[in-house]
């Protein structure tokens, strides 16, 4: 009977373990989309005791010592209203990011920069769905391609370069190809200042080649133009990978990347972290005397804050569209009346914080 009760033990507290520690799956209903923003902090003051952690399962990374030194607002809006989304069809992301659009892809393989304003490039830049032990590799990928006037090597290096086909050379391209491995070599509970999550971590290896190219004429019969390689004592090809680390977690409340680390030589060089997002449960009105009312709300939205500071108001709908935008002070009523039920987002910008509030209107 006591070896019976002490294997039954042994089970339990084998089951019981499993569900404390069981890893996660992080797939594309649970990271950024439309309407979604984020408050990444930057730590710049971090010493040699920060690191990675080791691999594994049921880690545990304390990272209860962050601090913000820099925060960066991270707003997801739809590209379809944007100036490039042309240049970029398939995107269905937008990140704005001090007037310059960076286009994403989002689907149930992963998340793809798509490009940068009118500048297209392929970089992948999360694999999906995140489960422990996923190893995937991608690439080659173009990931830059890019052209700049000619203001490094003299014409006369035109005849070396093409074996006496060419006169002048015109312009220089510089391409970045890029092969990326991905592996979810970890996983357990993280530890920030904002809370404890459940995480998945990625390691992420990164070999850029850079080249270099001349675009060289022929100035008496044509036929010698074209791009060449450029001479390797003047621009020689590089290699370089770049190792980082990244945490995420499938919270609904969450949506992104909850730590970032990028390495050189092994050494922690870079972290950003998440501090807070619009679907977060942190409320920042409490910090700034603000209230909102009605919510829900069905004619007029009150927005007042201390002091009626004046703020730059922005209503968006869930796929990013702005509805109303208008710099304002005193006491803000703001006439709902005529949108259609359901979820908008309420942006405010007041003095160096940036607030976005769910506002349901019914």
């Amino acid at each position: 009977m006591k070896n019976i009760i002490r294997k039954l033990l042994i089970l339990f507290c084998a089951i019981f373990s499993i569900n404390i520690y069981a890893q996660i799956t992080v797939t594309q209903n649970e990271i950024i989309a439309v309407g979604d923003v984020f408050y990444q902090a930057y730590d710049t003051t971090l010493g040699i005791s920060i690191n990675q952690g080791n691999p594994g399962s049921n880690q545990t990374w304390d990272f209860s010592s962050f601090q913000a030194q820099e925060v960066d607002t991270i707003e997801i809006i739809s590209p379809n209203s944007t100036p490039f989304f042309s240049f970029h069809p398939t995107a269905n992301l937008c990140v704005d990011q001090e007037d310059q659009f960076l286009y994403l892809e989002k689907n149930n393989t992963g998340v793809t920069i798509l490009g940068f304003d009118d500048e297209s490039f392929v970089s992948p830049v999360l694999p999906l769905p995140l489960t422990y032990g996923l190893s995937q590799s991608v690439g080659p990928t173009n990931a830059a391609n890019s052209s700049i006037v000619n203001v490094f090597l003299p014409d006369s290096l035109s005849f070396l370069i093409t074996m006496g086909q060419a006169h002048t050379i015109d312009s220089i391209k510089i391409e970045v190809n890029q092969n990326t491995d991905f592996n979810v070599d970890a996983f357990g509970n993280v530890i920030l200042p904002s809370g404890t999550y459940d995480a998945l971590r990625l390691k992420v290896l990164q070999t850029q080649a850079t080249n270099y190219f001349a675009y060289c004429t022929d100035t008496l019969f044509g036929t010698g133009t074209g791009w060449y390689p450029a001479p390797s004592q003047f621009l020689p090809s590089e290699t370089e990978t770049i190792e980082s680390y990244q945490w995420w977690t499938n919270n609904p409340s969450i949506k992104f990347a909850l730590v970032t680390m990028e390495l050189d030589s092994g050494i922690v060089d870079n972290v950003s972290f998440l501090m807070g997002s619009s679907v977060s449960s942190y409320d920042y009105s409490k910090d700034l005397n603000l209230d909102i009312f009605p919510n829900p709300v069905a004619d007029v939205l009150n927005v007042h804050t201390k002091d009626n500071k004046p703020m730059y108001v922005k209503i968006l709908d869930t796929n990013g569209r702005i509805l109303f935008s208008k710099y304002l002070d005193g006491i803000i009523k703001l006439d709902v009346s005529s949108y259609s039920p359901g979820l908008y987002y309420l942006r405010l910008e007041l003095d160096e914080e940036v607030i976005v509030k769910k506002i349901f209107v019914k």
